[in-house]
């Protein structure tokens, strides 16, 4: 997504809780830049935003792609884990877009926020990840409504399966516990294959061009057709 953004000639900033990646990313790379935060860290969201403008001066669109999530039956819930999901996949967004906002209200931006077939699917295991991407798309039609005024824009992408590191690095599932939930999902898509990065990405770059300046408070699901079986 980066990558198609700043090759389309957006200066783009990326963030992440690992500097490492984030220098492989932009090394070399004129229109692409980084700051180190953490969406669960409700004081990064204001020095991120500040930083930007520091930068570059004006802020056009702002994506949430920051996710978190943890397979959680209901007998083993804590307040923890569940606030753990929530920091991130609730919290995070809605505290970036606060201090977005006066930015994005100057250019007339626009908002894409990254949901998740499970943000309108059922799926055992999964009810605090499920219902923390079920409140982000509801935020999502609320905030359409809310900022249409300010000729700002709100969307989502809700996307899985999708091949990333998620499973392991932000769900916590060993190798083998992946592949087990990789080969159920590929069994369940009726494309038959998991997503890649950019069957994701190009849908973020199109709802956040032009091209759709006549689309807000809309969820498109990127999936493989998940979502209907």
């Amino acid at each position: 997504m980066a990558l198609r953004l700043a090759e389309s000639g957006a200066k783009v900033v990326v963030t992440g809780r690992r500097a490492e990646p984030l220098k492989t990313l932009t090394e070399g790379r004129e229109h692409l830049d980084f700051v180190v935060a953490d969406a669960a860290n409700p004081d990064d969201a204001p020095r991120l935003i500040d930083t930007v403008i520091e930068r570059w001066g004006r802020l056009d669109v702002l994506v949430n792609n920051a996710g978190a999530g943890a397979i959680l039956p209901v007998e083993n819930v804590t307040l923890m884990a569940i606030t753990e999901i929530f920091a991130v996949n609730v919290f995070g967004p809605s505290l970036l877009v606060r201090a977005a906002l006066p930015h994005l209200k100057a250019t007339g931006g626009n908002i894409v926020n990254v949901s998740s077939t499970f943000g309108h699917k059922a799926a055992a295991a999964l009810s605090h990840y499920a219902a923390s991407k079920a409140a982000l798309e509801h935020m999502t039609r609320c905030w359409a409504l809310e900022l249409a005024n300010h000729r700002m824009r709100v969307n989502a992408v809700a996307a899985d399966p999708t091949e990333t590191e998620f499973l392991r690095e932000r769900m916590g599932l060993s190798d083998e516990q992946a592949e087990s939930v990789k080969a159920q999902e590929r069994r369940r898509i009726p494309l038959e294959r998991r997503g890649i990065r950019d069957d994701v990405a190009a849908w973020i770059v199109l709802l956040a061009s032009d091209v759709a300046n006549w689309i807000t408070g809309q969820v498109i699901t990127v999936d493989g057709g998940l979502s209907i079986t």
